[in-house]
């Protein structure tokens, strides 16, 4: 969902649903991209990491699915361009060559940039839902936020303690 568009939106209830279907179509494109990002990473505690968030993303997209139902909705993605742009410039790290500590920093660079985007979508998403009555949308929302914000936190860690320290400067 592009913040510049020509979409017409009249109600807060249609762009809550703009923003549930950005997320769940961000969400399916992660779970195909985080397996590849696990294998490409050297760190055994980065792949952990990564493996780890692929069952929380696969968790995270039946929340949404959930979302849907509780608002009398189907589950329809709308193209998520942010994240096929932020997976784009990820897959220069896959593809990258060097030191081994350096390209886990690069991948790590590039998942923080995605959980920073799903905090603000799963952030915005979830002051909607609330202000539309959603309460227990909101709640898995917001379960779903601190996953992201929990998930950004361990890939921190790993690069203060693991690849930022043994990374040549």
């Amino acid at each position: 969902m592009g913040l510049f568009t020509s979409k017409k939106y009249e109600t807060l209830e249609e762009l809550f649903i703009a923003q549930i279907e950005d997320l769940y179509d961000a969400e399916q494109r992660l779970t195909k991209a985080l397996p590849k990002m696990r294998d490409a990473a050297t760190d055994a505690m980065l792949k952990e990491a990564f493996s780890s968030h692929l069952v929380e993303t696969e968790r995270q997209v039946e929340r949404l699915e959930e979302v849907f139902r509780l608002i009398g909705k189907s589950p329809k993605a709308e193209t998520c361009e942010a994240m096929k742009g932020l997976l784009k410039e990820g897959e220069e790290m896959l593809d990258a060559k060097g030191n081994a500590d350096v390209l886990d920093a690069g991948l790590i660079a590039a998942a923080q940039r995605v959980e920073h985007y799903e905090m603000a979508g799963y952030g915005t998403a979830r002051a909607l839902a609330n202000r539309l009555g959603h309460r227990d949308a909101a709640e898995l929302l917001g379960v779903t936020l601190e996953e992201e914000a929990n998930a950004d936190r361990k890939l921190s860690s790993v690069a203060e303690t693991h690849s930022n320290v043994t990374a040549p400067k």
